[in-house]
């Protein structure tokens, strides 16, 4: 899939990002993972809560390429197109991202202790790698754009 036939689907729409909206997604990426190390919390819930920095962090890049996602589906998508913005950078996380996104919909509507704990603090270190990974290709590739 390229940027042409996705904008021709309306999967994405032309973007242009700033600082300011990429710092406001790393807000969203520091509460995310804050609330995933509260005591009390169930493996089912902290294997949820880190996808939604994985995503941030997914939207950062499409949007430091141009693009925002757009409509249905825009979680499954943004995996997908992770790695058209970021190239091989993003190929190890975005097949992972998307089975744990998979598995957060089992959990979010359909049943109740899915993941295990291993699972739980693997998706948390997987997210907090990948969050780094993008925030190291922001950097490098538009160091305006960096923390």
């Amino acid at each position: 899939m390229t940027w042409t036939q996705l904008l021709a689907s309306n999967e994405v729409q032309r973007h242009k990002t700033s600082k300011k909206e990429l710092d406001k997604l790393r807000a969203v990426i520091a509460r995310d993972f804050a609330d995933a190390s509260l005591d009390g919390v169930s493996a089912d819930g902290v294997s949820q809560l880190p996808t939604t920095p994985a995503l941030q962090a997914a939207k950062m890049a499409i949007a430091c390429a141009g693009y925002r996602v757009a409509g249905a589906g825009h979680h499954r998508i943004s995996f997908e197109v992770v790695k058209l913005a970021m190239g091989k950078a993003a190929d190890p996380y975005s097949g992972y991202f998307d089975r744990c996104r998979r598995k957060r919909n089992v959990i979010d509507y359909d049943d109740a202790f899915v993941a295990t704990e291993t699972e739980a603090l693997e998706i948390v270190a997987k997210a907090k790698e990948f969050v780094n990974v993008v925030e190291r290709w922001i950097a490098q590739n538009h160091p305006a754009l960096k923390v």
